[in-house]
């Protein structure tokens, strides 16, 4: 991805979300751009007008940090946009190379550690589960094979992403879909920043871009965020309705991947859920001829 332009859209589209009111600035008559001016933007991280401009148009090679979180302020930056933005200075720095998961041969695929396949399978009362950074199933315990049976029916690598935007069967298992789909593309808009030199990313954003409007707006858009705990609803097709808590953790061997597990509420209908999920999943298993759970 081109590392200017990344810059110039980011920072355009974040001054554009600032009103004047909200920076503690007057409107004034004759307002031409919906948030602020370069120059008031300028002026609120202490910079000349000709500097920001320079950095609007995404030359942020050599710049301070300093400077990078005076603009941070200025934009009223939250941590996840902040992050973005070093990211992207690290990359037209070029200082980001040992900072940025080792990349894998093409013929290379990752496969998890047995041990980390059996800590899976020891947690029985939800899904767990490992993905990358470009949402990538790569590892998970039974339940969350059967929790995410639509996503693990297709005959590419199972990709929360694709499912989100390319299978009407996302529809269905996210209830409130306009959130999930803000949450995915904010998760891989964060990863291109922290990992610009991704093909299987720009690979998979090409293909998102081309065949789906709402990915396509959405990626204009910018947006980004840090996602490691909350709530979510589904709707299973087999169980029904489940709201569940959701922990990520970072996984320190493995830069880039995140272990992520879903747990219900002690006595609620959606941990009665769930206990019905596994006990179908086992089912499957055990009639499937390759011992697999059924997808």
């Amino acid at each position: 991805m081109d590392n200017r332009e990344e810059v110039r859209e980011f920072l355009t589209s974040r001054r554009a979300k600032i009103t004047p009111e909200r920076a503690g600035l007057p409107a004034g008559p004759r307002r031409r751009v919906p948030g602020l001016r370069r120059s008031e933007v300028a002026a609120l991280a202490d910079v000349s007008v000709e500097y920001y401009a320079k950095l609007e148009r995404g030359n942020l090679a050599g710049v301070s940090p300093a400077v990078l979180e005076a603009v941070a302020r200025a934009l009223q930056l939250d941590d996840a946009e902040r992050a973005h933005l070093l990211h992207l200075a690290q990359a037209a720095d070029g200082s980001d190379a040992l900072t940025r998961p080792r990349r894998r041969r093409a013929k290379e695929q990752w496969a998890p550690h047995r041990s980390l396949q059996w800590t899976l399978d020891a947690v029985t009362a939800g899904p767990a589960f490992v993905r990358n950074g470009r949402m990538d199933l790569l590892a998970a315990n039974q339940l969350a094979r059967a929790f995410y049976s639509d996503v693990y029916s297709s005959a590419q690598q199972p990709n929360l992403a694709r499912f989100n935007f390319l299978d009407a069967a996302s529809r269905r298992f996210y209830p409130d879909w306009d959130t999930f789909a803000d949450t995915c593309v904010a998760i891989l808009r964060t990863e291109a920043g922290r990992n610009p030199h991704d093909k299987d990313l720009h690979d998979l954003v090409g293909e998102l871009s081309t065949r789906s409007e709402e990915f396509r707006t959405r990626w204009g858009a910018h947006n980004v965020r840090h996602h490691g705990t909350g709530v979510k609803s589904f709707h299973h097709t087999v169980v029904g309705e489940l709201t569940l808590a959701f922990e990520g953790l970072e996984m320190a061997a493995e830069l880039g991947l995140t272990l992520t597990i879903y747990t219900a509420e002690p006595g609620s209908p959606s941990e009665a859920g769930l206990r019905l999920l596994a006990s179908w999943a086992a089912t499957q298993e055990a009639g499937s001829p390759t011992g697999q759970a059924a997808g």
